[in-house]
């Protein structure tokens, strides 16, 4: 088939949940299928595409990232009835380059990459109005937006963004059943998911296709050799940490859960692995034994050296990647139930389930001293993972391409 997808950023490298779910997707389908990819590039990608994706695919086109300013997404923000995640990556640019490439050849299907992409599908119902659309749904976004308000409404100083949430919640509740409605063919990376957008948009029962997040589970299973000391830490998160429900994890780890992890365990160090610090978290560094790593070539190193790797997740939706790449990776793992949440994992068998500051700390504090334990979890961890590698997940895309082929016939 020829497949046309549309993404936010380019997937290669992949250094965030989005691209990694790309990549993968991509790459499991590039044998079997000519690709055509049109993504977003920020500032200084897209003027050499990396071989790894030309290789996998046949056109790759790339434009600028938009850039919006504070003032203009306020004044957005008062003035159109659209979502914020509607506007955010609305580009003329973009939309001309998928006009040309819709009219400059045939396409069998168009998928788009999450709620952000969703903006194109007017310019696709124009262009193209036969065309087959799948949406990729990374998330519920109405109720990420929701459960994200809940949770700042115990802070004063949050009021403002519990403001944002709710305007965004009745907002997005509209545009995502609208996408999902417009769709040809809808995935979710979770049950969880699947029910939450089958409701919101009046879908009938198994209308959502569920294909979760996958890794390259072979990545992470390197460490034949000890890490070195700059990775080694007890306690590891990662993740993209300009994003919302990462940043409310962190925060709330940091504030309710550490000092009495470091009551228990004095020397125990703690390591924030991901790009793009928020400002929010400019305090965390001056925590002792707290290092703020940034932006890092790969996660791998730092999961090699993690002792415990926590998810102290509050808010989220979808599947959260990282449960993977730890698993993968062979560490123990303590997780809230909304960290695991979309993936069949038990308490006790491949990690610690904990929702409560206290019983999280104590979890945490178990693992670090019973070395028995960690690995009894990382094993299992590990036999759990191998069912979410690229090469088992990505061909039920094929799949469901193939149902959309033969009813077009």
């Amino acid at each position: 088939m020829d497949l046309l997808f549309l993404t936010p950023q380019l997937p290669y490298p992949a250094h965030q949940g989005t691209s990694l779910r790309n990549l993968h997707i991509i790459r499991g389908l590039a044998d079997d299928n000519r690709i055509t990819l049109l993504s977003f590039a920020e500032e200084g990608e897209g003027q050499e595409i990396a071989p790894q994706l030309s290789a996998l695919c046949e056109h790759v086109v790339t434009v600028p990232a938009p850039q919006r300013s504070m003032r203009r997404r306020l004044w957005q923000l008062v003035s159109s009835g659209q979502p914020d995640m509607a506007l955010r990556l609305y580009s003329p640019e973009f939309s001309a380059a998928l006009a040309s490439l819709l009219n400059s050849r045939s396409f069998d299907i168009v998928q788009i990459e999450g709620i952000e992409m969703s903006w194109t599908v007017p310019v696709l119902q124009q262009a193209a109005p036969k065309l087959p659309l799948v949406y990729d749904a990374h998330n519920a976004e109405t109720l990420l937006q929701a459960r994200s308000g809940a949770a700042d409404k115990k802070r004063i100083q949050r009021w403002p963004a519990v403001i944002y949430s709710s305007l965004q919640s009745s907002r997005l509740a509209s545009y995502e059943a609208w996408v999902c409605n417009t769709a040809d063919r809808v995935t979710a990376v979770s049950e969880a998911d699947r029910e939450a957008l089958q409701n919101l948009a009046g879908l009938p029962n198994n209308a959502v296709t569920v294909i979760p997040n996958s890794i390259d589970v072979s990545a992470y299973q390197t460490a034949e050799a000890p890490p070195a000391q700059q990775y080694r830490f007890d306690v590891v998160f990662s993740g993209k940490m300009d994003y919302r429900p990462n940043i409310d994890a962190v925060l709330w780890f940091a504030e309710a859960v550490w000092p009495l992890i470091k009551k228990e365990v004095p020397t125990a160090t703690w390591a924030v692995v991901g790009q793009k610090p928020h400002a929010r978290l400019a305090g965390l560094a001056q925590l002792p034994d707290v290092t703020v790593t940034g932006w890092v070539p790969e996660v791998q190193p730092y999961l090699s050296g993690a002792t415990v790797f926590v998810m102290p997740f509050r808010v989220g939706s979808g599947t959260r990647l990282k449960l993977i790449e730890a698993l993968a990776a062979g560490k123990a793992v303590v997780s809230t139930r909304v960290g695991v949440e979309g993936f069949p994992v038990e308490d006790g068998r491949q990690l610690l389930v904990s929702d409560t500051a206290p019983e999280f700390a104590a979890s945490t504090v178990t693992l670090l001293k019973n070395a028995e334990q960690r690995t009894a979890l990382g094993v299992q961890g590990q036999l759990f993972a191998q069912r979410y590698d690229w090469r088992i997940i990505i061909p039920r895309f094929q799949s469901l391409y193939d149902e959309i082929g033969m009813e077009t016939r």
